[in-house]
């Protein structure tokens, strides 16, 4: 048996190979997960505090919920993945074309409730159709994802021959725009879609049967099958449940620009993966939460708008995203290699007692 995460950052007992080390202080190590991010989070803000008048502004907060929200949304979807020990690289080019698709409908003068399930569903299609070949045709996810990548982006260009298509004056779009742009009281609309969805996948995560599978066939894809898994339903839901994810966070994106663009940020992906594995879901599976990579989500957009509050050129953040994914992922290796030498010991130390008499 092994010992897995659940969204609140508690492991559970999954079953597995025995490559997770069983630990006496379960709750001090996962609260290690998040104590560094945490802590540079701190620092940083306490930096842009003292350096920046606006930065704690309420005005900048909404700012910094805004800019991030879709990040958020493709971070939940992609932590379901990275969970399993996979990785979907089309999730930010889907969203993009599930945005198309939604600015096109709207334009040819959909309701909102048939443009909206277009959207979704056509992200939720196009995620079943990457764990079909993964899960079924046994094809490798970076191969799928990859060309999946691809093939959202030159749909997204062919779709409209490469124009941006405009929903401004679309009547149906506006509950849309709404909940991008509009408050109750002092709380933007989008906090509390954010955090809806952010307890919806946690509790999935947390509560359910489905939940707990991803952290088995993450640990041990062939023992979680051998203790009675469908690992292919499982996976196939897990890359839907991503596609659905896209789809969704076109909603934001079209929202906030009120238009569809054909052409993805070349920084999202990056900065989704990033989130998620400085959140401490492991890129090697069978670890991780949707708290932690909100947590994620919330460093990154930090330090994004402190360099914006900075002045410092938006061609510098690509590097910095850049270098933080490859911290995160050194930090995910240095945590592994800490678990394998403290279970090495344990083991060491037991067979050096022997058995209590």
């Amino acid at each position: 048996m092994s010992s897995t995460e659940d969204s609140t950052g508690v492991e559970q007992t999954s079953p597995g190979a025995g490559r997770r080390p069983s630990l006496g202080s379960l709750e001090a190590l996962s609260l290690g997960r998040y104590a560094g991010v945490i802590v540079a989070l701190i620092v940083v803000a306490a930096v842009l505090t003292i350096t920046q008048s606006t930065f704690l502004t309420w005005d900048n907060m909404k700012n910094i919920i805004a800019a991030n929200s879709v990040i958020l949304i493709l971070g939940l979807g992609a932590t379901f993945v990275v969970i399993t020990a996979g990785i979907d690289l089309s999730t930010a080019s889907l969203m993009t074309a599930c945005s198309m698709m939604l600015a096109i409908a709207f334009k040819s003068g959909w309701a909102l409730v048939p443009a909206v399930v277009l959207a979704l569903a056509f992200g939720a299609a196009a995620g079943w159709g990457n764990g079909f070949l993964i899960a079924k045709g046994r094809i490798s996810f970076l191969a799928v994802t990859l060309g999946a990548l691809s093939i959202w982006q030159s749909f997204s260009l062919v779709v409209q021959e490469g124009q941006t298509v405009s929903v401004f004056s679309a009547s149906a779009f506006k509950p849309i725009h709404e909940l991008v742009t509009n408050d109750i009281g002092p709380i933007p609309l989008l906090l509390i879609f954010d955090v809806a969805l952010l307890l919806i996948f946690g509790g999935v995560l947390r509560y359910t049967t489905f939940g707990r599978s991803l952290f088995a066939i993450g640990s041990n894809e062939e023992a979680a099958r051998l203790s009675g898994i469908n690992v292919s339903r499982v996976l196939i839901l897990v890359y839907t449940i991503a596609g659905l994810a896209a789809g969704l966070a076109c909603l934001v994106s079209v929202g906030r620009l009120t238009a569809g663009s054909p052409t993805p940020d070349p920084n999202l992906l990056l900065t989704v993966l990033a989130a998620v594995l400085i959140g401490g879901t492991s890129f090697t599976g069978g670890i991780g939460g949707v708290a932690g990579t909100a947590i994620g989500v919330v460093f990154l957009g930090v330090i994004q708008n402190g360099l914006t509050l900075s002045n410092v050129s938006s061609f510098w953040q690509g590097i910095v995203s850049g270098s933080i994914l490859i911290i995160a992922v050194g930090l995910g290796v240095l945590r592994e290699k800490g678990w394998s030498i403290r279970r090495a010991r344990g083991a060491n130390a037991a067979v050096t007692e022997g058995p209590v008499r």
